[in-house]
Formats: C-alpha cells, structure tokens, sequence
C-alpha cells in the first residue's frame, strides 16, 4: 500500500476518533438518584400481599415501569430489618432487591454490585409482607451505576449501549464516576440512576446534571 494512501486512512480513521470523542465530550445527563426498592414475581406478590393480589399503580417511572404503592419489610442476618422498601412494577420473572451499600451493612450482607438482572450468586434475604414472607437464596445486589438515553441521545452523545464511560459531577466535590454503563432503549428518558450513598458523597440530588467525559 501506498504511503499517501495509508496517511489518508489515518487520517480518516484519526478525524472520526475526534468527531466521536467530540460527542460524548461534554454531553449533559440529568441524575436520578435511586432509592433502595425492589421487583418481584406474581408468585411472590400473592405469598406477601395475598392469594389473586395485583400491584397497584402510585407513581410512573420510566420503560413502562412504576413504583407501588405497596412496602415490604426486608430482613438480614441476625434479624436486621429495613422497612418500607417500595415495590416497583410491573411483575418480573425474577424478584430482585437493589439497595445501598450501606443498606447491605444493615442489613449484614455482601450484597454484589450488578447490573439490574444478574442476581445469580448474589445476596439471600428475607422478604416479609401483611400477609405472608418469602426468603430469596440470591437476588439482592448494590446496583452498577447506569445512563438510560434513548437511541437518539446515545446519537447524540457518541455512545452505544453496553459502553462504560466515566462522567463527571462539577461540583463543590468535583466527583468523577466510572464504570458507567449505558443502557439504551427506545423507551429510556435520559438520565443516571446512582444510589443515594454515591449521590449523598458527592453532593448530587435528583435533576442535578453531570457530563459524560469518554
């Protein structure tokens, strides 16, 4: 191959680097700092709220999901509790409590960090509800810190679902987040779900925007 030729797709290659680069440099995404909750299964809602029992509807969330009105306390080792978890819906086919690490110290658990549906292996917990209890031999985990973006947004910022960027809070605390996952979906609003330890450390509440730096 020819010296110029191969200069010229250097070149190229080099300009749509920078243009990518360029893209996700700079692009701003609202935070929404994510309280413990948990998922569960028809199955399991009927053992904890009753037999035929239906989740019912308080608040809309995002990719056709919604928080419930209905609680469950959650137990640990040595009888450690933390109530009033808040369901979300609608039912999944597998239950699944996402919490903080310092709930998982609570609690007196190793709860992994993961992302939202990979519970194998995970921490056991207890689940009790007005009507019955369930134990979960896996299914709790801290979850990995995550952008929702639309497939336009992900357009717009240079990213594709499945990469794993760093983001940057400019702040007071100045904090820099890696190991962000991007999540994409046509039915994803823009915004990184952190839980509410990473969000009190770094001075962040909900509607604060950080920027996506690689």
């Amino acid at each position: 191959m020819e010296q110029q030729t191969i200069e010229k797709i250097t070149q190229m290659v080099l300009q749509t680097l920078n243009q990518m680069e360029s893209k996700s440099n700079g692009f701003q995404v609202p935070v929404g700092v994510s309280a413990r909750h948990i998922h569960l299964t028809q199955e399991h809602v009927e053992i904890l709220f009753g037999e035929g029992y239906n989740l019912t509807k308080k608040k809309e969330l995002m990719g056709g999901q919604y928080a419930c009105n209905e609680t469950v306390t959650v137990v640990g080792l040595k009888l450690r509790a933390i109530e009033n978890v808040r369901v979300l819906g609608p039912v999944r086919s597998a239950s699944q409590l996402e919490i903080s690490s310092t709930d998982a110290m609570k609690l007196g658990i190793k709860a992994p960090i993961r992302e939202s549906g990979n519970v194998a292996g995970s921490a056991p917990i207890a689940v009790v509800g007005p009507k019955g209890a369930v134990y979960l031999k896996e299914g709790c985990i801290v979850a990995m810190r995550h952008i929702h973006m639309s497939p336009a947004d992900a357009m717009a910022a240079g990213v594709h679902d499945g990469d794993i960027v760093s983001v940057k809070a400019d702040n007071e605390r100045g904090t820099v987040f890696e190991h962000v996952k991007i999540r994409v979906h046509d039915s994803f609003t823009l915004e990184m779900h952190i839980d509410t330890d990473e969000a009190n450390a770094s001075l962040i509440k909900t509607g604060d925007k950080v920027t996506i730096m690689k």
